[in-house]
């Protein structure tokens, strides 16, 4: 397949996937394969909130519009366009992906498969149903995907590269394992923002977007708050109020109970609005419905620490009040040349 065969066949999955939306799905009879997909795709969306509780049709809608977005031809060839491909020569590489938010393994399939290479995917348990289905349409678009695609539940064997995804503790293991084949190893990582008490209602409840979007389960969901000696919250809780039916989910309630009272059982202040907790905390990664805020005195000295501290920071918001900081409410819409951990997948698919 040439890489123009490729990039349109994921155009044409971005088009099957831009059907499906919360408010209304609706089909397109110039869309390839909706009489074989189209219904099959919907009763797994409803279904995949008992494969994971945490995977409501809400946040399953949101995750496909996101990649309905992503696979057009004008961002796909941005996206490609830095690289060369030419000594490219095809290999069967391993994915160990992760489950915490809805096809948060699809940047690396697609990696792998548009740079020419065989992949080998172990899926989450907790995210064994969406991925799956999409390589199945991507085979009847392309009949030639069919033996560059297989998915294993047991041993991976017989593979020449590693992309795995995973805790602190299994990245450990992951490093050992697969010490001698060529490798991109994720670890936790958090997200944080920066703010300084001139946020606009509105930019602060997009931040809500940043912190609730998939319930704060992913890498790039804003956990940590920087604010100024002396911030007040209050305009915090105001804009952020709009996402109070959050606590409304059985899940992330009971969540939020065991969290807020291990917290007072410890004797920490918190500040609390009835769906959220925040606490002062230098760590970066809190439980979920709970946020840590950390004061700052001066932006020379965090911008600092927050380089010397990068490896554990996902994204960062702010208003330009940092460098590489990203708008308010867009962590969760990444672009194809946003890469995790900010290693460049393309680059080393290319030299393997």
């Amino acid at each position: 397949m040439t890489l123009d065969t490729k990039k349109n066949v994921f155009v044409k999955l971005g088009k099957f996937l831009g059907q499906f939306k919360e408010e209304n799905c609706i089909k397109n009879e110039a869309v390839f394969g909706n009489d074989l997909f189209f219904e099959k795709f919907i009763d797994l969306i409803q279904l995949s909130q008992s494969h994971n509780g945490w995977y409501t049709p809400e946040q399953v809608y949101f995750s496909i519009q996101s990649w309905a977005d992503a696979l057009t031809e004008e961002n796909l060839s941005q996206w490609l366009s830095h690289y060369d491909f030419s000594k490219v020569k095809p290999k069967k590489v391993a994915l160990i992906l992760a489950g915490n938010i809805p096809l948060v393994g699809f940047h690396d399939f697609l990696s792998v498969l548009i740079t020419g290479h065989d992949v080998l995917v172990k899926t989450s348990s907790n995210d064994q149903h969406l991925l799956p289905f999409l390589a199945n349409y991507l085979i009847a678009l392309e009949s030639g995907f069919e033996n560059k695609i297989t998915f294993v539940e047991g041993k991976l064997e017989g593979f020449d590269a590693v992309i795995a995804t995973g805790s602190n503790n299994t990245a450990r293991y992951f490093e050992y394992y697969f010490k001698d084949k060529p490798s991109i190893i994720r670890k936790n990582r958090n997200s944080i923002a920066v703010l300084n008490g001139n946020e606009s209602k509105e930019e602060l409840a997009v931040l809500g977007e940043d912190i609730f979007r998939y319930f704060g389960l992913g890498c790039r969901n804003v956990s940590k708050l920087f604010v100024p000696k002396g911030y007040s919250f209050d305009s915090f809780f105001e804009a952020i109020f709009e996402y109070q039916d959050v606590i409304h989910y059985e899940k992330y309630a009971n969540n939020y109970d065991y969290n807020k009272a291990v917290f007072l059982m410890s004797n920490f202040k918190l500040l609390d609005n009835g769906f959220l907790t925040i606490k002062e905390d230098s760590s970066y990664g809190s439980p979920i419905t709970s946020v840590f805020y950390e004061y700052y005195e001066n932006l020379d000295d965090l911008q600092k620490r927050l380089e010397d501290e990068n490896d554990q920071i996902q994204c960062i918001v702010s208003n330009n009040l940092v460098k590489n900081s990203i708008k308010f409410g867009t962590t969760q819409k990444p672009n194809l040349w946003d890469y995790a951990d900010n290693i460049d997948t393309i680059s080393f698919l290319s030299i393997i």
